[in-house]
């Protein structure tokens, strides 16, 4: 059985737009989240770490502490899941995002609809990082060692680094190696939410694997663009 989240999820909603953030409040409110509204970075951080939320829906553009420096300064102490909201066409701020750990992104302009579904996403994979499962030894391919406790892949003594949901691909594509996966089968199977063709999220994940892995030093293998068709994790000389 799949695992659910809590049935009055917790949100935290930082943005400063009065109407927007007004009107994400009241649907989410009505969609039963438990929602606390903060209209400033230095208000949000502060009810970060004052109290628990399952999700952070942030504003990248915010008076005083902009989102991003919200972002760092959080990750430092929980690994609460963040949602960042940006302009659409603001790619550097969200490579920046997930550089510092954000979970997903969202451009602006979007839909309530979209935006619950977002969340709902983020909540069952965090659901699903906390089903039990069963003791066993990380797995070691070609010395990079799969640790599912800490969800992140050690090579030479030094961890990747990688959040939970980069974790989740890397694990995905080592366990199918032999295959070329599709974007719709990562979308539907790691970050639990259908694909569309406008949603770079998983790109932007990939990416962020590529980097990390290769400033621990891995090349055995890399995670490989077959165009038309989706990602594999290979060796260089088998594509």
């Amino acid at each position: 059985m799949t695992p659910i989240a809590a049935v009055h999820p917790r949100i935290l909603s930082i943005e400063d737009d009065l109407v927007l953030g007004a009107y994400v409040h009241e649907h989410l409110g009505r969609s039963g989240f438990q929602v606390t509204w903060c209209q400033n970075g230095q208000e949000g951080l502060d009810a970060a770490r004052r109290q628990p939320f399952d999700v952070v829906l942030m504003d990248i553009l915010l008076p005083g502490l902009d989102g991003l420096s919200v972002l760092t300064q959080l990750r430092q102490s929980h690994s609460t899941p963040v949602l960042l909201m940006s302009a659409l066409g603001a790619e550097a701020d969200r490579i920046s995002g997930f550089r510092l750990g954000a979970d997903d992104y969202l451009p602006k302009p979007f839909s309530m609809v979209e935006l619950r579904v977002r969340i709902e996403a983020i909540l069952r994979r965090v659901a699903l990082d906390r089903w039990p499962t069963p003791v066993t030894i990380a797995p070691v391919v070609d010395n990079l060692r799969f640790d599912d406790e800490l969800f992140d892949v050690i090579y030479g003594g030094q961890a990747a680094g990688l959040t939970r949901t980069e974790y989740r691909l890397l694990e995905t594509l080592n366990r199918n190696d032999d295959e070329v996966l599709s974007k719709a089968f990562l979308y539907q199977h790691v970050l639990q939410r259908g694909y569309a063709a406008h949603d770079r999220s998983l790109d932007m994940h990939i990416s962020q694997i590529r980097r990390k892995l290769k400033a621990v030093g891995y090349t055995e293998r890399e995670v490989r663009t077959v165009w038309g068709k989706g990602y594999i994790l290979s060796a260089g000389d088998e594509m």
